[in-house]
């Protein structure tokens, strides 16, 4: 009986455990949840980059200095002293808080982050802290960021700080660019002292400041931790846990992942398993810069942000204002032309869930779920020709199909070869992203269109590749859809394209490309373990078709193939498809 006892009373305590413990997963994860709601369902956000670099806007001493105008201290080695100058001539006196919130809302972001502090050291912000700020050392006198956050609380728009929390250029503690390198810093006259020096006299104070005297901040974006130390770095988070609902980022300390990670320049080519929020330029440069005119069509800023929101990201667009405190007029003007778009189409992008498709060749997809059943928001970036939209592989009782901005304006459909097939009447469509709404019942089920064997071949068009381009650098870019599809710009060698598809058997594979090439150039085709390096003569500027090589593929199911430039060899290409061909 004593040993039945005591088996008994194991077993209550393994089970008195377990739910326990399953029960503090799950609270943390709602909590979490509860943190991050207004965040997910924001969507869109404003980024700032305002400070001192403003004045000189990319050039110093009568030259235009190459690279982004927020490092113009550091790519022109401007020693500290004669850089501090700058605050004399900072006065930004066009400045109007509450037009840029305004701004910010008419283009339908949700919050805004602005520059704190960036690695220049100075404080945007009245600091006791430190005297190197806007209020003490320019004959502005002002305050903006205090005048941002009451703005922001006047006109319900979140607010977030970036902080420079690691690198400052101005302090003998702080880090800067290739101080992992133990390349010493350009400017001989700063004695250097240790880090944790500049944190405990300086980030540290700083941070308490922007946490304390705003009216409660809603975002804390750390940038960068080059030369950070986990001392360091929790020295500051300590700062942020008294703030249970801030939401912070993945950049205070490299292996510490925050609350969301922040691809830089660039949308990952497939949704991601955390929350994440793409930060992105207008142009080239994130400060001010005068001769930039790389400025990105209000068009593809549209369906860069539908692209980000059928991932299940965010997107955080920078402005970079002028020294006199105005936002750039091409900035503005594509913030209006994006604010017009989702005045009319919002509702498809604010709370929405990543698509549940695989690929959609004519544009992308956001969901949402109701108590009634499900909506499928489709983008229509380029309808197809004949005049009907093919959703592929939808599974489920089609309630009601209508023109976003025109509910009125319904579509006729069809179920054909498991697909459902939408045909648009002869009206006008939004040339840049045409919303057509599908309501569904609560049963909803999607059926792939990955690429797969069929008559042993796999296509693979252009429009199914993921592009893998580098943060910074030349992008490539997919243009048209379908069969007309068409990857461009295939110049950078950091540029690697990949397909997934799924094959039912195994074996070996031929590997055939259409491309067209104006030099001569290697490429590496990579399958698994398998790298197999190929060359790509020159077309002549035709398209022709050209052999890769070939592959084995050891195990049916879903593959993965890569193509990626041979920096020694790479000019540039264009590509239409690949195929795999069976042996």
């Amino acid at each position: 009986m004593k040993q039945l006892g005591l088996f008994f009373g194991i077993l209550f305590f393994l089970f008195s455990c377990a739910p326990k413990n399953q029960e503090q997963k799950d609270e943390a994860t709602l909590k979490q949840d509860a943190k991050m709601e207004w965040w997910r369902d924001a969507r869109f956000g404003m980024f700032i980059h305002w400070g001192l670099y403003a004045v000189p806007a990319g050039e110093w001493n009568g030259k235009e200095i190459p690279g982004i105008s927020e490092w113009i201290m550091a790519r022109a080695e401007i020693p500290v002293k004669e850089y501090e100058k700058l605050a004399e001539q900072f006065n930004p006196v066009e400045y109007n808080a509450e037009e840029w919130v305004k701004l910010a809302k008419f283009a339908g972001m949700k919050y805004i982050v602005i520059t704190s502090k960036h690695h220049d050291g100075f404080a945007m912000f009245h600091s006791k802290a430190s005297k190197y700020n806007i209020v003490d050392a320019t004959p502005f006198d002002r305050d903006p960021l205090k005048e941002l956050a009451d703005a922001c609380e006047k006109h319900g728009m979140r607010l977030g700080f970036y902080y420079s929390q690691a690198q400052d250029w101005h302090e003998p503690g702080g880090t800067y660019h290739n101080i992992e390198q133990g390349v010493p810093h350009w400017d001989p006259e700063l004695e250097r002292e240790p880090l944790m020096n500049y944190i405990n006299g300086k980030a540290v104070p700083q941070v308490k400041e922007i946490l304390e005297n705003y009216g409660g901040l809603d975002i804390l974006w750390w940038d960068t931790p080059r030369g950070m130390t986990e001392e360091a770095a929790t020295t500051l988070q300590a700062e942020a846990d008294k703030y249970p609902d801030l939401i912070t980022n993945n950049r205070l300390y490299r292996p510490w992942p925050g609350d969301f990670s922040t691809p830089e320049q660039h949308v990952p080519p497939t949704g991601l398993d955390y929350d994440w929020e793409v930060c992105m330029t207008m142009n080239t440069s994130w400060g001010y810069k005068r001769n930039d005119d790389n400025w990105k069509s209000s068009e593809s800023l549209i369906r860069m942000l539908v692209d980000i929101a059928s991932k299940g990201g965010n997107l955080l667009l920078n402005v970079g204002p002028t020294a006199e405190g105005l936002i750039p007029a091409p900035s503005v003007e594509r913030l209006k032309e994006m604010g017009a778009w989702m005045q009319k189409n919002g509702e498809s992008i604010y709370g929405t869930s990543a698509s549940p498709f695989f690929k959609l060749p004519w544009g992308r997809c956001t969901t949402k779920k109701t108590s009634s059943g499900n909506i499928l928001y489709l983008h229509v970036f380029n309808w197809p020709k004949d005049g009907v939209l093919r959703v592929p592989g939808l599974d489920a009782r089609v309630k009601d199909v209508y023109l976003l901005t025109n509910p009125k304006q319904k579509f006729a459909y069809k179920f054909e070869d498991n697909d459902v097939l939408i045909h648009a009447p002869t009206v006008i469509f939004d040339p840049v992203n045409t919303v057509v709404v599908v309501k569904t019942g609560k049963k909803m089920e999607i059926t792939s269109n990955m690429p797969s064997l069929k008559e042993g071949k796999i296509l693979m068009p252009a429009d199914f590749a993921d592009i893998h381009n580098p943060g910074y650098g030349t992008h490539a870019v997919l243009s048209g859809s379908g069969t007309e599809s068409l990857i461009q710009n295939w110049v950078d060698y950091r540029t690697r394209v990949e397909w997934m598809f799924h094959t039912s058997d195994a074996g070996t594979y031929r590997i055939e490309a259409l491309v067209k090439s104006e030099q001569p150039g290697k490429l590496t085709v990579k399958l698994g373990d398998q790298n197999t390096e190929t060359e790509i003569p020159s077309t002549d500027g035709n398209f022709e078709i050209i052999s890769l090589g070939e592959i084995e593929i050891s195990e049916p199911g879903n593959q993965i193939i890569s193509l990626t430039p041979v920096r020694e060899n790479w000019g540039s290409a264009e590509l239409m498809y690949m195929e795999l061909v069976k042996l």
